[in-house]
């Protein structure tokens, strides 16, 4: 009998959740098979089968709070799979006309008219009872569900960064025409060469990285009474997935060219549906970018990703009226909002941080003359 246990835990975290069972007692499961997952207040780890056997008896149900190497179930390695035999068809057999009922004989001589005026007589007296009994319909159902264990740990960090940060938001907007045009000229032969298509957060990502190089502050953060100031980069981006929100981090995104970026973006956004995030895929981070343009997101302001002391939110690129030259012209525009903050950043540098991360997107030869 083998023990299906929790899975050695990440460092930090002490405890999980068992999220749900894959297999239920009586399984046959084959080597490698996810038995169960585990979810701990960041990530979802997979529990395989190291053993082909029957799963005879589970510890530990949906819901309960483990430890790391707690038994959560029993595998009866020994066992073997058992083939179930298809049923044969059932034969259903004519009853001879010598074992009908009476009751069935009388039915059968009974008139056909007289039949129905019984049966109409039945309806009518049914329908007067249910007029009784009808119950009462309602949409005002309500459901309580326990929170998940990822989905306690957002809110709490949300809730910790709205009180003990002195949160500010400032806003400033681009225009997206020489991007999109970027775009439009290379995307095939970008994709052709990194087989990866050209988006818009490796420009975001590059203009993030460039401007934080000028003002380091904003990619600082403090601990206690100190502040600690960091000589790389490290991007945060945030994700959706179904169970929630997560930041997976771009390492040294200050040394990654655009097709890297990309790459690495997609395979976040995959793996992050999937619940396959590593841990330390998603632990640091000196900067966040956050995207509610995907969802049509006008504009918003981002909450800060403690202890980190700045958050960049992107929204939808939306065409506008704007004055260029003096002249009323249509481009496509984006508002970007830098929450920050503000024991740290001054209002000034905030300010100038938005506008370098602009300039730069507006004029993207920028971001590769590195000026």
């Amino acid at each position: 009998m083998k023990e299906v246990k929790v899975p050695i835990l990440p460092e930090s975290i002490s405890e999980a959740t068992v999220a749900a069972w894959h297999k239920k007692p009586g399984d046959y499961v084959e080597i490698d098979d996810v038995i169960v997952e585990i979810e701990t207040d960041k990530v979802v780890l997979e529990v395989p089968a190291e053993e082909s056997g029957v799963l005879s008896e589970i510890l530990e149900k949906e819901g309960e709070t483990v430890n790391e190497q707690q038994v959560l179930g029993l595998l009866d390695d020994e066992a073997k799979e058992v083939e179930v035999e298809t049923p044969a068809e059932e034969v259903v057999a004519e009853i001879p006309a010598e074992e009908v009922s009476a009751e069935e004989k009388v039915v059968a001589e009974v008139p056909p008219e007289e039949i129905v005026e019984e049966e109409t007589q039945n309806k009518a007296s049914d329908d007067n009872l249910n007029l009784n009994v009808a119950p009462v319909m309602s949409n005002r159902m309500e459901e309580r569900v326990p929170m998940s264990r990822i989905r306690k740990t957002i809110a709490n960090r949300l809730h910790s960064a709205t009180q003990n940060t002195a949160m500010l938001t400032t806003f400033n907007e681009v225009d997206m025409s020489e991007i999109l045009t970027m775009r439009s000229s290379y995307k095939e032969a970008f994709e052709k060469k990194y087989s990866i298509k050209l988006g818009f957060m490796s420009f975001f990502v590059k203009a993030a990285v460039e401007s934080l190089k000028k003002f380091p502050t904003v990619n600082a953060y403090i601990d206690g009474d100190d502040i600690i100031y960091h000589a790389y980069c490290d991007v945060s981006v945030a994700v959706s997935s179904e169970r929630g929100l997560v930041v997976p981090v771009l390492r040294d995104a200050h040394k990654m060219e655009m097709h890297e970026i990309e790459k690495r973006i997609t395979d976040f956004a995959y793996r992050a549906q999937e619940g396959s995030l590593d841990v330390d895929e998603m632990s640091g981070g000196t900067f966040t970018i956050s995207n509610g343009g995907v969802f049509g997101s006008l504009l918003s302001t981002p909450i800060l990703n403690s202890p980190q002391s700045s958050i960049l939110g992107m929204h939808k690129t939306e065409d506008r009226p704007v004055v260029v030259d003096s002249e009323i012209v249509i481009r496509p525009m984006m508002y970007l909002a830098l929450s920050y903050d503000h024991q740290i950043i001054d209002g000034k540098e905030a300010v100038q941080f938005l506008i370098s991360i602009k300039e730069a997107l507006e004029d993207p030869a920028r971001l590769l003359l590195k000026v």
